[in-house]
């Protein structure tokens, strides 16, 4: 036991309250062949001081979007986030705030969340949302199990131009429910619209659709839904960035049932990684399936506006057959920081965000597209992200970049597209920081 920071007298003490004289004999109904009884190869113990300053020196060996000009995106982004962010977050009352289903939860954590279903309502023009899922690739997957929820078909068309992280995740949420999926073919950085008319033909839950995709292309959203929608029963679904939100058409504009996507974009940093949060926003007449919980406004006895969990379908309220999702937890803390973050930013604020981002990777794609031997992959309109064609292979010219502080983007080989990175670019970086990649893409290949 010495892990435990309890001194022998105490151990003792809880070993005679159990009954037992030592902690091998509360053991001792397990095998012996399970017991480890060699010493462990551990360190000696350090004092506070000292594993402070071990832990700080293994930190160093990370390098942060802080320590380097990071073009690095796929669905996770490098957007500003004004210091009062984490100042208001970091209050107790918010930051020691469990996950908000129980029935006694506080007022203000509900208020919160309320407005933050607002906001997401607010963007993508959907009648509700829910309070959150635990990321993008999550949300899209559920989004697809409410479809078939819905329809009662168990198949499903996929565009093949998502992220492929969240592909993975919807064959693993669906595998076991039998959901047939079908991928609709990409066509330069496009889905093939030919194809999708040839799936939509067949009796079909929903298109699960990412504008933009996982290139940063945008997809002809207004041509797709009417495909979609031809088919009678069949559901259309997007995943958004929600930052693109504030300069595209919104997606009740082209005719979505169901909104999804990452919201990781919307206040919460980077991490390495996580953790990450999504969004799920949808038609009214959906609002029965809808997976996770909704927290509404209504009055008290006293005709005192209160906030209140209105749907809970989860296994833990309800019979598990008839749950609309194992969801028993949220990412609470993360959707409170979108909440202070586009309260902070307001309407403008997250406009002129979308702008410069929008502006600036243009821009640095003009420029890249100058270089000998450098082009942009795809000629469709793009937003913040763009993959470019190399004149080298792609993962050299990303390790030598990293030699000048430079994380260039993603490789795009393991997702079968040979010398291309996937560049994104946010309101953070500079005229100087996106000349200097550029002279450094020019000197890392001789172009």
């Amino acid at each position: 036991m010495p892990y435990i920071s309890n001194t022998d007298e105490e151990r003792q003490e809880m070993l005679k309250e159990i009954g037992v004289k030592t902690f091998s004999e509360l053991v001792s109904n397990i095998p012996e062949k399970f017991i480890h009884n060699k010493e462990y190869l551990l360190e000696p113990g350090l004092s506070e001081m000292e594993i402070t300053k071990k832990v700080k020196d293994l930190a160093k060996k990370n390098l942060s979007n802080n320590d380097v000009i990071s073009f690095l995106g796929g669905g996770i982004y490098d957007h500003f986030i004004p210091a009062a962010v984490q100042h208001i977050v970091n209050r107790p009352e918010f930051l020691t705030a469990y996950t908000p289903y129980q029935a006694e939860v506080s007022q203000g954590t509900l208020q919160t969340h309320y407005e933050y279903q607002s906001m997401i309502c607010d963007m993508t023009g959907m009648d509700l949302s829910n309070d959150g899922m635990y990321d993008g690739a999550s949300a899209a997957a559920e989004a697809i199990l409410m479809a078939v929820r819905k329809t009662k078909i168990h198949k499903a068309v996929i565009a093949g131009t998502i992220n492929p992280l969240y592909l993975q995740v919807i064959k693993s949420y669906t595998e076991g429910v039998k959901i047939d999926l079908q991928i609709v073919p990409e066509k330069d950085g496009q889905i093939d619209l030919e194809k999708l008319k040839e799936l939509m033909v067949e009796p079909t839950s929903c298109l699960l659709l990412q504008t933009p995709n996982f290139y940063g292309n945008l997809e002809e959203a207004f041509e797709i839904e009417k495909i979609v929608h031809s088919n009678k029963k069949a559901l259309f679904v997007v995943a958004v960035d929600p930052i693109s939100l504030f300069m595209l058409n919104s997606p009740a504009e082209y005719n979505a049932d169901i909104v999804v996507g990452e919201g990781q974009a919307l206040g919460n940093e980077m991490n390495f990684g996580g953790p990450l949060y999504g969004f799920f926003a949808c038609k009214s007449n959906l609002q029965r399936t809808l997976p996770g919980r909704i927290v509404g406004k209504t009055i008290d006895a006293d005709n005192n506006p209160v906030y209140v969990l209105t749907l809970q379908t989860r296994e833990q309220h309800i019979r598990r057959a008839k749950a609309t999702s194992n969801i028993c937890s949220n990412e609470a803390l993360c959707i409170t920081t979108s909440a202070v973050y586009l309260s902070l930013m307001g309407k403008e604020g997250m406009q002129e965000i979308a702008k410069q981002s929008f502006d600036k990777a243009h821009y640095l794609a003009d420029e890249i597209s100058k270089l000998e031997g450098f082009s942009k992959a795809y000629s469709a309109p793009f937003f913040k992200e763009f993959a470019i064609k190399t004149p080298k292979p792609a993962a050299e010219i990303i390790s030598k970049l990293e030699q000048k502080d430079i994380f260039a983007g993603i490789d795009l080989k393991k997702y079968g597209k040979e010398n291309m990175i996937l560049i994104a670019v946010t309101e953070k970086k500079t005229k100087e920081q996106l000349d200097f990649f550029v002279k450094s893409l020019k000197e890392v290949t001789n172009a």
